[in-house]
């Protein structure tokens, strides 16, 4: 093959696998403004408006994706409008209860009080809908979304079947309350600077929804810089651990001209300063990073755009460790 057409196929190979990687977007905590969800898919008109904003709300709040408490509230009882007993009163043969269909056991630990109305009631979906994402969240979710749903109703048909309208609620591009324009900008086609770049996104997207831990740097959990440095260790690049040394080590990037696989980084969080920056993300283009927040947060997408953003490195531009990028991936 020549030299010049072997290069423009492996320059498309890793569009393509960088594009497949990054192709669906998992859920964020909503702790910080710009979290990113999947966007709703062509059949999102099946679910109620009121029901769908009390699935995106709960799905923020306790970091599970919207459309996984939409395919509950649909097989459960097809967002409350389902005719069979136990979803508007009473309760069905095996004992559940309301649009979400809890066991009293079950709603007893993990009933929430959604609108603040002083009461927990089982059939009120403003008190159902986050009191399940609560219940998946307390059953693994969402790193071990099946684990959760098998824990919700103990049967693997029903795990699969969930999962199944799950996907359905996220493929193709209807209307969603957040733009499905951000979710997609951060993600897009822009070819990262060198291979090491594109390893390091496609690790940092792979993490997506794993908990905050402080000094933590995977495989479970990450604090902030333990996830840039995992990031990039996974591409075959050595950096700083913590996110003042990740700083120092650059080089720096003009304002502007930075472009995904670049570290983004903040001056912010007790006792850091212009030369000592506590919170650094990923980016992933579209004015997005992948970052791991704070404590009570997950891995998540967000826009890097706010007053106490510092600067940019570009990791990827150290000779050595592209060098070493590049002999990783023979």
């Amino acid at each position: 093959m020549p030299p010049v057409i072997g290069a423009a196929a492996a320059l498309l190979g890793l569009v393509a696998v960088l594009i497949a990687v990054l192709g669906a977007v998992l859920p964020g905590s909503g702790a910080e403004s710009g979290a990113c969800q999947p966007a709703p898919g062509d059949s999102v008109s099946d679910i109620p408006p009121a029901y769908l904003r009390l699935y995106r709300a709960a799905g923020e709040k306790y970091g599970i994706g919207w459309h996984v408490l939409a395919a509950v509230g649909k097989v459960e009882s097809d967002h409350g409008r389902g005719t069979g007993p136990g979803i508007a009163s009473g309760r069905n043969h095996a004992g559940a209860a309301g649009p979400m269909q809890f066991m009293p056991g079950t709603w007893t630990s993990f009933g929430v009080d959604g609108n603040h109305d002083g009461r927990k009631n089982v059939y009120d979906p403003t008190d159902a809908v986050p009191a399940a994402a609560r219940y998946l969240r307390h059953g693994g979710a969402p790193e071990r979304v099946r684990a959760a749903l098998f824990q919700y109703n103990h049967s693997r048909a029903y795990v699969d079947k969930v999962l199944r309208q799950a996907r359905a609620y996220t493929q193709g591009g209807a209307q969603a309350e957040t733009s499905p324009a951000e979710c997609a900008g951060a993600f897009s086609a822009a070819l990262p600077p060198g291979k090491a770049a594109a390893k390091a996104i496609a690790y940092a997207h792979a993490q997506l929804g794993k908990p905050y831990v402080w000094g933590a740097t995977g495989p479970g959990a990450f604090d902030c810089s333990g996830l840039t440095y995992a990031a990039y260790r996974a591409a075959g690049v050595d950096i700083p651990r913590v996110s003042g040394a990740q700083w120092r080590h650059g080089p720096r990037i003009p304002a502007g001209r930075e472009q995904p696989g670049d570290l983004v980084f903040f001056n912010s969080g007790p006792g850091t300063a212009a030369n000592n920056p506590g919170h650094v993300g990923l980016v992933v283009g579209g004015g997005k990073m992948i970052a791991a927040p704070h404590t009570g947060t997950v891995v998540q997408v967000q826009s890097y755009r706010r007053s106490t953003l510092l600067g940019f490195t570009r990791p990827a531009a150290h000779r050595r460790a592209e060098t070493r990028a590049r002999g990783a991936g023979r």
